[in-house]
């Protein structure tokens, strides 16, 4: 059963018309290696071999959220919704970790050097209601010699190559293999 969705119309620069938006029907909803598609039935009107124009529905695929908006009020949990399976390497590595780094500030110390363990989000040792870091934010910490990087949910892991280069990993030389 389709629920009525909102559809961002593109500005026609021709005609001279803006963005408009308009209430359509949402037929389902399909997961892309790219993002999300929906199937939406857009109003409009057919002719009839007698002559005649009666109300019709033009189907297309859309990208969300950049081409659609929800209606308020409207429960989407009842359209057909396709996700993309699992993929081996998902199942291998399993469910990603939020993206970002926080930071455990150490206690006592002062000044901006103050340093203390960066760890991802969900670390079990990471603080509860400090600000996430993006990669940029977490490496110029992470430079701070009395910053440490957590062990124990992978952030050295991660941060580590990007600091000091992947050749520290395996000890090898620049170069060699």
């Amino acid at each position: 059963m389709p629920v009525p969705v909102r559809v961002v119309l593109p500005a026609d620069p021709v005609l001279g018309t803006e963005q408009q938006e308009i209430v359509a029907r949402l037929w389902a909803r399909r997961q892309t290696e790219t993002g999300w598609i929906y199937l939406v039935g857009l109003p409009s009107y057919r002719d009839l071999e007698d002559g005649g124009v009666e109300a019709a529905e033009y189907r297309v695929w859309v990208r969300a959220p950049q081409h659609v908006r929800p209606v308020d009020g409207v429960d989407y949990d009842q359209v057909v919704t396709e996700r993309l399976a699992r993929s081996t390497v998902q199942d291998a590595i399993g469910e990603r970790r939020p993206s970002g780094w926080v930071l455990a500030k150490l206690r006592g110390a002062r000044g901006p050097d103050r340093g203390g363990v960066l760890h991802a989000p969900d670390c079990d040792e990471a603080p509860q209601g400090v600000p996430v870091l993006d990669l940029e934010h977490a490496l110029n910490v992470a430079e701070n010699p009395a910053t440490r990087l957590c062990v124990l949910c992978g952030c050295a892991q991660e941060l580590t190559p990007l600091l000091k280069g992947f050749d520290h990993i395996t000890g090898s030389e620049p170069g060699g293999y």
